[in-house]
């Protein structure tokens, strides 16, 4: 079970809020001190943590709490079979002092580790590499290197690994000037550049990866860091046993391969970040997909599949076009070949109708047939692979994925292998010979990037990733 409890958001706050959060921190002072704090968590089976709203960190999705701290911090509580008590801060400059003055366990918000910050807190094993960058609006002139941010409207976060960077860049460049924002976060920043309000901010790679779609004018100038760690934030406490459990669980979790799994989950279809495509989809979307909305919807509802994620396939097919053909035969708006047509009962191929419902009841099937060992969400990632290139040739892919030592219901290494079955070294042994891999591949990452750009779009909070906001 998880307890969410917001502490002076910047977006939301209430008075009750806070006595929760007073109540949390009554708790953890008032627990015995003759045992560990481990044990005391185990015995009270409540860990408190501190996080912040963010598309990196932890946001409320359409089909409930999400993001890679929330998922990490959920798998770490079950594994002490206890319940997450996640209080969710709207300010980066209260987390740090939280976890100092013993207010939570410790802190889960995408923290860079700093020299500044280990003064004061010890850092778990690290679970992510990012970088900071400069960003600019490609309006903008693109700085080319430090001095060229002088005289610019140049706002970064207080109390962010960002300030940090800029205080010490600052002693060999006297010129740098820029200004500290208490009532933003990184996403909003990022938003203001947008819209010409700033000229530049800093961000996270992570956090610019997940919001390109969303401002695809924002560039960046250039990389202000080398790879830099995230890490739990834990009290400097001669106390190590729960700073010392959190240290195994993660590395087991990177021995397991289980963190590779859930960063690709967040982060693996965004890598490469098309400008013109994302503007495209977003005029489309609005233009062409409300004609049909009702048919994937209907479709989705009766074979329970979201209906997005419908939609999604029929940008990838056909860009929404009812009468679209291509050169090898596929037809309609789920360009389906003549004989699955005639499999599905579909009559008229550039009916939409008729198409979406075909193309949905033979995405089902697929799931149906590949369901088993293989689970959520790599059954939809496997099952759109063999919507694309077919079952006989996923098959083949995920044999040899096992040959090779990976796991075959596993998307992150299956993908791996399916660029295989173009070379004849490998696609020689398999049943079905040789395919498109890599097209394959490709095909199910553009459906994930329109999958994840549909659900922003008709979120109750409209673009949730924009509304969850995130600095380190």
């Amino acid at each position: 079970m998880v307890v969410f409890t917001t502490l002076n958001s910047v977006k939301h706050s209430a008075p009750w809020l806070l006595s929760l959060a007073t109540a949390a921190t009554i708790g953890l002072s008032a627990c015995n001190q003759s045992t560990s704090t481990l044990q005391q968590v185990i015995e009270s089976k409540q860990l408190v943590v501190v996080t912040r709203n963010s598309a990196t960190t932890y946001y409320e999705g359409s089909d409930g709490p999400a993001g890679l701290e929330y998922e990490l911090l959920k798998r770490f509580a079950d594994s002490l079979n206890t319940e997450l008590n996640l209080i969710v801060s709207g300010n980066l400059h209260e987390i740090i002092p939280m976890v100092v003055n013993g207010e939570v366990h410790f802190a889960a918000a995408g923290l860079t580790i700093t020299n500044d910050r280990k003064k004061v807190v010890k850092f778990s094993e690290p679970y992510q590499e990012i970088k900071q960058q400069l960003i600019y609006r490609s309006s903008g002139k693109k700085p080319k290197n430090i001095s060229d941010i002088a005289n610019q409207n140049f706002t970064v976060l207080a109390g962010s690994s960002h300030a940090e960077l800029l205080a010490q860049l600052k002693v060999e460049h006297d010129t740098l000037l820029w200004h500290e924002s208490t009532d933003s976060d990184e996403e909003e920043l990022l938003d203001k550049v947008w819209r010409h309000e700033l000229d530049l901010t800093i961000a996270d790679s992570n956090t610019l990866t997940l919001n390109r779609r969303l401002y695809p004018e924002l560039r960046v100038a250039f990389d202000l860091t080398e790879p830099e760690s995230l890490a739990w934030a834990f009290p400097q406490s001669q106390d190590n046993s729960l700073y010392q459990a959190a240290n195994n669980f993660i590395k087991e979790l990177k021995d397991s391969g289980e963190l590779d799994q859930l960063i690709e989950l967040y982060y693996g279809h965004l890598n490469d970040f098309n400008y013109v495509a994302t503007k495209w989809f977003s005029q489309h979307r609005q233009q062409r997909l409300p004609e049909f909305e009702p048919f994937f919807i209907q479709a989705g509802a009766r074979h329970g599949i979201d209906w997005q994620l419908l939609a999604a396939i029929g940008y990838q097919e056909s860009h929404w076009r009812a009468k679209a053909k291509s050169p090898t035969g596929v037809r309609g708006i789920m360009m389906l070949t003549r004989p699955t047509a005639q499999q599905l009962g579909v009559k008229s191929r550039l009916d939409p109708m008729q198409s979406i419902w075909g193309g949905t009841k033979y995405f089902s099937q697929l799931k149906k047939s590949l369901k088993g060992a293989i689970s959520e969400p790599d059954l939809t990632w496997m099952s759109l692979a063999a919507y694309n290139i077919g079952i006989g040739h996923l098959r083949d892919a995920q044999i040899l994925t096992q040959e090779q030592g990976g796991d075959p219901n596993k998307w992150l290494d299956v993908k791996e292998t399916l660029p295989l079955l173009q070379q004849q070294r490998w696609h020689s042994t398999t049943r079905h010979g040789y395919a498109r891999g890599k097209e394959a591949v490709t095909y199910v990452t553009n459906i994930r990037k329109y999958y994840d750009q549909l659900k922003e779009a008709y979120s109750p909070l409209q673009a949730s990733s924009v509304q969850f906001r995130e600095a380190s």
